[in-house]
């Protein structure tokens, strides 16, 4: 026995952990209880995880033990617990995308990217809770319960992968994997002071993931320090076959790109701060603290020898209305086969009733209003007569933001904003008011339409609550981003454990 106390384990980070097991200072049951024990303790309170199985964890810990005792070669993650999202398919284990209509669902098979993380000998701890088919930004969409940010339990964790985030930020989970449709990795990073990085687009397989929009899901990292996420990120990677928009192309070298922007020396980047997104006179709707941090570290970017310039990408401001158009246009068509025929809950099925009569009946007590209004929205906007006037005319629009992209990195190397536009608001402020909800997308959709690599690292705190900073590179160009997000995370002194940042400690600690 170690004598690495169970508090020494949780306030680790996945690096840490990792070099801790592969020394034989700690064992991975050892490493595994710890969480699991703060789990019971704290996740009532947070209620970030929809399932937990113990036992299992424990057994799948065991077997890494005894794999490294036996001498067998393992790979650095071996033994480390992870924490998935609900929407990542998972083998014999409940999988709702946190809604009721899937509720006691156990796939028979895999996501590829939980089947990779198997095979590295990651431990399940659980599956975190999230907005209904990953649509919201708050968690409160949720069938199942509201998840609650660790830094103040009045406010949300950020969403759809609030659960994750809550997770993670509570010491309830060392990492964790979220998906991004809109901003759902890096807009909860941001409220909860963590990092997390959306990769380009078909570089991370979305084969078991439950789809929402399938031109614009990406599933990556949500960790406490930009090399965690790097690694974790590097893991899941990689050119799948079962995916059709899966990239064939090598993975980038990411954990290196973060030690090497560890070293802080960013001499000849060019920077480019979006004046769409909270730059030069475009203060509406962003808290003031949120664009104080925002200066502060743009300032320190400079600092660090990054040459800093503003850029216009004049077609970013039409992504939110873009945005709201073609994710509902295609979450109509992929939910459409929850039917409760071939699998899910069923209702109404008492032998009096049609097969329409059993499919309406499922979908309206399945689906939750969130998920209703966005089915209506995206099939009125795929109507005969409306097709072109609404989703043709959005698609128009992302190919616009594409090209503003494009121009952009003619002149610079990366790109610049806050991550959200504000800090965690209080539970239920904008569950009756959609619009406001929806803004808070407004800095990660140019993006995610565009298919880009995005990272939020975080930059100090707004009225006590986390602030963070976006970080957009072109396609296949994450390593930039890591790169950037760790010379800002070594500037600001993060680290002691956590990547929470000079003035920022672990909340929950």
């Amino acid at each position: 026995m170690s004598d690495v106390t169970a508090t020494d384990i949780t306030a680790s980070t996945a690096a840490e952990l990792s070099r801790a097991l592969q020394s034989g200072e700690v064992g991975s049951v050892e490493v595994t209880q710890a969480y699991l024990d703060r789990i019971a303790a704290q996740d009532g309170t947070i209620g970030a995880y929809l399932h937990v199985d113990a036992d299992a964890a424990l057994a799948a810990a065991g077997a890494v033990d005894a794999a490294r005792a036996r001498g067998e070669e393992l790979g650095p993650l071996a033994g480390v617990p992870l924490a998935l999202k609900d929407v990542v398919v998972t083998e014999g284990v409940p999988t709702t995308s946190g809604s009721k209509i899937l509720a006691g669902w156990r796939p028979p098979y895999d996501a590829t990217l939980a089947a990779r993380l198997k095979a590295a000998g990651t431990v399940l701890l659980g599956k975190t809770n999230m907005d209904e088919f990953a649509m919201g930004s708050s968690t409160e969409n949720s069938a199942y319960q509201v998840t609650r940010n660790p830094w103040d339990t009045d406010r949300i964790p950020g969403g759809s992968s609030g659960g994750s985030s809550a997770a993670v930020a509570a010491g309830l989970a060392p990492w964790a994997i979220g998906t991004d449709t809109g901003g759902s990795i890096r807009q909860p990073a941001a409220v909860t002071g963590l990092v997390g990085h959306k990769p380009t687009y078909g570089s991370v397989s979305r084969y078991g993931l439950i789809a929402f929009s399938s031109s614009l899901d990406q599933a990556g990292p949500m960790t406490r320090t930009v090399l965690d996420a790097a690694l974790l990120h590097e893991a899941i990677a990689g050119h799948d076959p079962l995916d059709s928009t899966s990239i064939d192309s090598p993975v980038p070298v990411l954990a290196e790109a973060a030690r090497r922007g560890a070293g802080g020396d960013l001499s000849g980047l060019k920077v480019g701060v979006v004046t769409e997104l909270g730059g030069e006179g475009h203060a509406d709707g962003y808290d003031p603290g949120v664009l104080a941090r925002f200066a502060e570290t743009v300032a320190l970017l400079e600092s660090l020898g990054a040459e800093v310039r503003q850029v216009s990408c004049p077609a970013f401001d039409l992504a939110l209305p873009a945005y709201y158009l073609i994710a509902p246009s295609e979450a109509s068509s992929n939910l459409a086969r929850f039917d409760g025929v071939r699998y899910g809950v069923r209702v109404g099925d008492d032998g009096g009733r049609d097969l329409d009569e059993v499919m309406a009946l499922t979908r309206e007590q399945g689906f939750g209003p969130e998920v209703k209004r966005r089915i209506i929205l995206g099939t009125y906007a795929l109507s005969s007569g409306y097709y072109e006037a609404y989703y043709g005319q959005a698609q128009k629009v992302r190919t616009l933001i594409t090209r503003d992209f494009t121009t952009a990195w003619d002149d610079v190397d990366v790109l610049v904003s806050p991550t959200s536009p504000t800090v965690a608001w209080s539970i239920g402020a904008r569950v009756d008011d959609p619009v406001a909800m929806y803004a808070a997308d407004l800095c990660t959709l140019p993006a995610s339409l565009a298919g880009v690599p995005a990272i939020s690292v975080p930059c100090g705190l707004s009225d006590g609550l986390p602030v963070g900073f976006q970080v957009m590179a072109p396609a296949l160009a994450d390593d930039r981003c890591y790169r950037v997000a760790a010379a800002l995370e070594a500037a600001q002194d993060a680290a002691r454990g956590h990547t929470f940042l000079a003035g920022m400690e672990n909340p929950h600690s």
